[in-house]
């Protein structure tokens, strides 16, 4: 993709393949750039990632501790309900989606839009969360208090330092997740000014001319970025968090 993104129309359509780009050129950014959309795709795209991540984790965790230090009636249904949702095919849910939000006034704002990605990013990291708050013994939260704290303060100096690795896996997936959805970006964000970054990158397609191959690969690479630079402050933190629990331990 980044090989391609600096090479010349002619070069990337040739029979004969070219594993560096020779006759480099950066025609291929200047053109993303001047979309003139760009930034406001970038802007949307982080808010709308950040707030579902943000919504999704703290949800989710709230959910996954009651699913695994508490019995109540229902709670075996609520996990089965959570595996089904997960089955069913996003694209059925475009037209009832469109219309709740049309009626809520939510259709081409960030808000609207995260709500959605939070429907399908939901189930997933509570289902994952849940792993990883049944993984702390729950011994550890009874000796701590046993000791003096209370039930929160034992969640919160004992378990939450344990699981903080799972919330920073399950938040790097939520946030792929939602930084790369299409579909209902391009349906409910219909106006140029607030689409995503997926659906700005469709405007490589120039219809009868065909799609502008090297304008497509350096705005992937400009897509791809955050994501890079999110994955990799992430990755140090977990490992941080991987050794420090073990310290512990």
């Amino acid at each position: 993709m980044i090989n391609t993104s600096f090479q010349r129309g002619v070069d990337i359509q040739s029979d004969t393949p070219h594993l560096l780009p020779w006759n480099a050129t950066l025609n291929n950014y200047r053109k993303a750039f001047a979309q003139g959309e760009f930034l406001h795709a970038l802007r949307n795209s982080l808010t709308v990632t950040l707030l579902t991540v943000a919504a999704a984790l703290v949800l989710a965790l709230l959910a996954a501790v009651a699913l695994s230090r508490f019995r109540f009636r229902g709670r075996t249904g609520f996990v089965v309900t959570v595996l089904i949702v997960q089955m069913v095919p996003a694209e059925a849910m475009v037209i009832s989606l469109f219309k709740v939000l049309d009626g809520w006034q939510l259709v081409n704002t960030a808000l609207g839009l995260t709500l959605v990605y939070l429907v399908f990013v939901l189930p997933f990291t509570i289902w994952t969360l849940r792993g990883f708050v049944a993984g702390v013994p729950v011994e550890l939260e009874e000796a701590a208090m046993v000791d003096g704290c209370s039930r929160f303060q034992a969640f919160r100096r004992i378990t939450f330092p344990l699981m903080a690795p799972g919330l920073v896996a399950t938040g790097t997936f939520a946030f792929i997740q939602a930084w790369n959805e299409f579909t209902f970006a391009l349906v409910l964000m219909n106006k140029p000014e607030n689409q995503t970054l997926p659906v700005w990158l469709q405007t490589f397609n120039e219809g009868a001319k065909g799609t502008d191959w090297g304008g497509v690969m350096a705005g992937s690479t400009l897509m791809a970025i955050p994501v890079i630079v999110f994955f990799l402050l992430v990755q140090s933190r977990m490992t941080e968090g991987l050794v420090a629990g073990a310290v512990k331990g």
